[in-house]
């Protein structure tokens, strides 16, 4: 991983596997957004109201899967110095606050027909809520210092102790008594089970692959953009630093 360090040779290889992620993900925007919303059967105990759920379940994923990407950033970070390492996790972080607002408003928006009710202190409810206010904290501390060194400390190690909470959203539904759905895909003695039925599971997946690839698309255009300002700011440092240096000692 230390070859990645060097930003211009990650950026090159980022730079250059871009226009692919970016093209699977319109391919894949473009075949599930009609067989979500259209195509697809209603559920017979949901209705139509299952097609929050293509929303919902990939944005609950991504929701986690960035914030392990965060996480494993950080330790490296911490660990190694890795400065792309501590750039990826500061991109990804606005990001998956984002996805983990949407899984929050889509799943009340599901929950009122379902439950009758918008919010229920439910397990996984509950540790979702937690982990968007991990998020809002990773972000705020990331920025809460002059030091900027400092503050990217801080903020990987809220990361890494906030990382338990995932595991706890992914098994809240088997450990405690909750109104929540149980997970899409559970591992058995015979193999992979699924909770819905087969003809929902294309759209699903379709949904979350066009999430994931839409996420990685925008986090190599968010370090570009970071680097970018890095090399402004530089530039300008060392300007000032220079008309410094210029002026006269009185």
């Amino acid at each position: 991983m230390h070859k990645f360090a060097n930003p211009t040779q990650f950026m090159r290889i980022a730079n250059a596997i871009y226009p692919w992620i970016a093209g699977l993900c319109l391919i894949l925007f473009a075949a599930a957004i009609p067989i979500a919303l259209v195509f697809s059967p209603p559920d017979y105990q949901q209705g139509e109201t299952v097609r929050i759920m293509y929303i919902h379940v990939s944005s609950a994923w991504l929701m986690m899967m960035i914030y392990g990407i965060i996480a494993a950033n950080s330790a490296m970070f911490l660990i190694w110095r890795h400065p792309m390492a501590n750039l990826a996790a500061r991109a990804s972080a606005p990001m998956g606050a984002t996805f983990c607002a949407l899984a929050l408003v889509t799943g009340m928006l599901w929950g009122q027909p379902m439950w009758g009710t918008f919010w229920v202190w439910d397990a996984r409810l509950t540790s979702t809520l937690i982990l968007f206010f991990l998020y809002i904290g990773y972000i705020a501390l990331s920025d809460a210092f002059e030091d900027s060194e400092r503050g990217d400390k801080a903020a990987a190690i809220l990361a890494l102790v906030g990382s338990i909470n995932v595991p706890i959203i992914h098994y809240s539904v088997e450990w405690w008594n909750t109104l929540h759905q149980p997970s899409i895909m559970k591992a058995s003695s015979e193999g992979i089970d699924s909770s819905v039925h087969p003809s929902l599971l294309l759209p699903l997946f379709l949904m979350m692959g066009a999430f994931t690839m839409f996420y990685f698309a925008l986090l190599v255009l968010r370090l570009r953009s970071e680097l970018l300002a890095a090399k402004i700011r530089n530039a300008r440092l060392s300007q000032i630093a220079g008309h410094a240096a210029a002026q006269p000692a009185e």
